[in-house]
């Protein structure tokens, strides 16, 4: 018989997502004349329609793949060389920033790359990781088995955690003892803080002195709206020895259902190896995308091109400044209904205080029950989410303004 890797068996009974799926199932099927007027306001997937933009693109390669001259098979694992250009040039290049067309790497989501890093880094490394965090850190590097069994509060040993709470603003502060690999999450997923330069100059000197490697989430960035929030770890001088950079097409572009997405890493960016020699990651990342990875289909990496183009940018920004547009709807909202609220100033999300006494599962059950809205419990996201929620702005403005109707009809107790 064939034995299992036993590093799932460590993992928590139901991953966040489909235990709210679960949940919701439920009271539907319970309730079914309320299960009509749902709105969803939990996982962060987009609303809105792609770009006319990326639609042109699409069918114009759409057509292309049905002509022998211009039809496309295999491309390179690691994108084609116009799409990183492209991305080198745009994200990076024109705002100062060094990096390499070569650097950039496609793929077909930044979730899928933060778990398949891993692959490159050793088993021995210390992995320091926010609370409350994306879960899918903390997951992959169970799966991989970096960690030891999850005690009691779900914490895992083997991980050390960094405590964003209200009084550090939910931005991690590096800590005193030495880590390895640090993920940072700026705009912060789920609880919408971003980190300011001072901040990040912090870890980036942080992790210089100590050897470490960051893995630094920008899939929100398109959404910070305040100067001097830096949209890139890269802004940060020193950055390019000590960081690698996720982002994703999934909430600018709204390509959640479309799949595609960058991981930048540098070629100056070095790792040890277990007899203390220095060698660069660029490499084996490189290898291991031309190994484990077909690529992106040529028809998805052509619309992600189109964002690029100034159409494609000015309608970017029309979806974004819409979506942003619903957080400062549902801010108001919660506001006025008396509840505590941070984030949705530079992330699509907002970072809801629970009234005193209620657990965040408590509040996510009233909330669903009684204003048949699904929001996301913040212990779920860590043992210092508790008592806090998370609502997605990702919605039509209609149903945002229905969401924040309904908060404020709630009567806590």
């Amino acid at each position: 018989m064939a034995y299992l890797n036993e590093n799932y068996l460590k993992l928590k009974a139901g991953y966040l997502f489909p235990e709210i799926a679960r949940r919701v199932r439920a009271f539907c099927d319970a309730h079914p004349e309320a299960a009509k007027r749902l709105i969803r306001c939990g996982i962060g997937d987009v609303t809105e329609p792609l770009p006319a933009a990326v639609l042109a693109a699409m069918h114009k390669a759409v057509d292309e793949m049905g002509v022998r001259d211009s039809f496309k098979g295999y491309g390179p694992e690691q994108g084609y060389e116009w799409l990183r250009a492209a991305i080198a040039q745009n994200d990076y290049r024109a705002h100062g920033l060094d990096v390499a067309d070569d650097e950039v790497f496609v793929s077909d989501g930044s979730k899928c790359d933060c778990g398949a890093i891993l692959d490159i880094l050793g088993n021995q490394n210390r992995i320091a990781i926010t609370d409350p965090v994306y879960p899918v850190y903390v997951d992959t590097n169970v799966m991989a088995g970096h960690t030891g069994e999850a005690d009691a509060s779900g914490a895992y040993a083997g991980i050390h955690y960094l405590p964003c709470t209200e009084s550090n603003g939910f931005i991690p502060e590096p800590p005193e003892i030495p880590v390895d690999v640090v993920y940072l999450c700026s705009p912060n997923n789920p609880t919408g803080a971003a980190a300011r330069r001072d901040q990040l100059e912090a870890w980036v000197a942080y992790a210089r002195r100590h050897g470490s490697v960051i893995l630094f989430d920008a899939a929100y960035e398109a959404y910070i709206t305040q100067p001097g929030i830096p949209h890139s770890i890269y802004e940060i001088p020193g950055a390019r020895e000590c960081a690698i950079e996720f982002r994703s097409f999934s909430k600018n572009g709204g390509f959640t259902g479309v799949r595609c997405a960058f991981t930048v890493v540098p070629k100056s960016l070095q790792a040890r190896t277990r007899s203390g020699d220095a060698r660069p990651l660029h490499p084996l990342w490189l290898r291991r995308m031309t190994t484990k990875f077909n690529g992106v289909s040529y028809i998805v990496q052509r619309a992600a091109e189109a964002l690029y183009s100034p159409e494609g940018k000015a309608q970017v920004r029309s979806l974004v400044d819409h979506y942003m547009g619903n957080a400062r709807v549902l801010v108001e909202g919660a506001k006025s209904a008396g509840l505590k609220v941070l984030g949705g100033v530079n992330a699509p999300y907002i970072w809801v205080g629970a009234p005193q006494g209620v657990t965040s599962w408590q509040a996510f059950d009233k909330i669903l029950g009684e204003a048949n809205v699904v929001i996301t419990p913040g212990s779920g996201f860590g043992s210092n989410g508790e008592g806090w929620f998370r609502v997605s702005a990702f919605n039509s403005r209609a149903n945002a303004e229905e969401v924040a109707r309904r908060l404020q009809q709630l009567r806590w107790g």
